[in-house]
């Protein structure tokens, strides 16, 4: 066994799942505070991807400029969406509220191309394209930069649930009557955390962005995220880091050998069999609440 290429792979796959964490980490977010499964995640991450290609690549901005729009206006779009549609399913049953999401999803994947085009839109953040090489070993600096981000956004996640505000959502996650009745805002609440899904988004939507291109495919980094929700837990942030870690590096190292002798395709399969067994053999995740409802 070559161990310089286990270690690639290996350390690849790594920075890869702390970027699929910054997907991950919007659904847990919006999770932690109202109860529902966001779907329409990935595709938040390309309308935020396509918003930093337009003020940056129409506009002539500056990226750190572009950047600074996309999250006010992700973060602005992720509360008028909790105003508009998600208040409105109050009472309903949660399975709608889930559809509810994945419909918005769709909707979202075919709006953005359909209005800027179908075809990608290159994103360049100035990253030299010529990997880290030590020894043997190369780093795409794409996934360090983007890993490096999505460790930090995980740690400004857990900082942030310590908060005052954070407390407050985590009060409203647990109990939406008690928190009523101590005059916590619960609606203002789940817009904020909706808000900040949208934030994740954009930092998410840029690394990811500047890997692959702008174009629908982004809405398909939904699948992966998924897989890390499941796996640490759909209202754990310390899972998020934890599941990004194991996906990713799963994701790269068993395609790494296993492709060239089946033609491709296994990344995909790696990923349904974390959610497959994960769900069959601890439901709640690794560090997620294990709640029992008795009949």
């Amino acid at each position: 066994m070559d161990i310089a290429f286990l270690i690639e792979l290996t350390i690849n796959g790594a920075l890869t799942g702390l970027m699929y964490g910054l997907v991950a980490l919007g659904i847990v977010l919006i999770y932690k505070s109202s109860g529902v499964p966001n779907l329409a995640q990935g595709a938040m991450v390309m309308i935020a991807a396509y918003l930093v290609w337009m003020v940056a690549g129409w506009l002539g901005a500056p990226v750190v400029v572009a950047l600074l729009v996309a999250v006010l206006g992700m973060f602005l779009f992720g509360m008028l969406t909790e105003r508009v549609l998600l208040r409105r399913m109050v009472g309903q049953p949660i399975i709608m509220v889930v559809m509810l999401t994945l419909g918005l999803e769709s909707l979202l994947r075919g709006l953005g191309p359909g209005l800027l085009g179908a075809a990608p839109k290159s994103l360049d953040l100035g990253i030299d394209m010529m990997p880290i090489i030590v020894g043997d070993v190369f780093i795409n600096r794409e996934y360090l930069i983007g890993g490096a981000i999505g460790a930090l956004m995980i740690g400004l996640a857990l900082f942030f649930f310590r908060t005052r505000l954070g407390t407050k959502l985590l009060a409203v996650s647990d109990d939406h009557v008690s928190s009523w009745s101590v005059g916590i805002s619960v609606e203002r609440a789940v817009a904020v955390s909706w808000g900040l899904a949208g934030v994740a988004a954009v930092a998410a939507g840029v690394m990811w962005g500047s890997v692959q291109g702008v174009d629908w495919s982004l809405t398909t980094l939904l699948f992966p995220a998924v897989a890390v929700v499941i796996l640490g837990g759909l209202d754990s942030i310390h899972g998020v880091l934890v599941a990004g870690l194991v996906v990713g590096i799963l994701g790269s190292v068993v395609p790494g050998y296993v492709d060239p002798l089946v033609g491709g395709g296994t990344r995909d399969v790696v990923t349904s069999l974390i959610i497959l067994l994960t769900i069959l053999f601890r439901p709640h995740g690794i560090f997620g609440r294990e709640e029992i409802e008795r009949v």
